[in-house]
């Protein structure tokens, strides 16, 4: 299996629970290296533009105030099969139906608030670590 990187985000339900040190701690355990991460509070522009995909869905509206609500934390993640790694360690989205092993599972409350995001796919993966870091942010 290839060694790739992969996009995540420690959700604003997560950061403000005082969760963020303890989801970095199963990233490290499960063997991901953190490329690069910071803490940020997106706008509503930016929650837009990185969820533009979304844009016709019910939820769009509810997703942007939900993740400009407070701080996140952004990641980059490089593992062999980091894409499907990390979403395995995610867990399901709906936090509800997610095992207790999973990041999903131990500090997410529902569907909506589940604590984390991951990629998808390569191209996901490529245009989400793009969105967020730069040349300069990566390690």
């Amino acid at each position: 299996m290839a060694v790739e990187q992969t996009f995540a985000i420690i959700k604003p339900d997560a950061v403000e629970a005082g969760n963020t040190g303890n989801i970095v701690q199963m990233i490290e355990d499960a063997g991901f290296t953190i490329r690069a991460l910071k803490k940020v509070r997106l706008t509503e522009k930016q929650a837009q533009g990185f969820y533009h995909v979304h844009a016709a869905r019910p939820f769009f509206g509810d997703l942007v105030s939900f993740m400009t609500s407070g701080p996140a934390v952004l990641m980059i993640l490089e593992a062999e099969g980091a894409i499907a790694k990390w979403r395995d360690l995610m867990g399901p989205t709906d936090a509800t139906k997610a095992g207790k092993d999973t990041v999903r599972g131990r500090y997410g409350k529902n569907i909506e608030k589940n604590a984390s995001h991951g990629s998808d796919a390569p191209e996901t993966a490529a245009f989400e670590t793009a969105y967020f870091f730069n040349c300069f942010e990566r390690v």
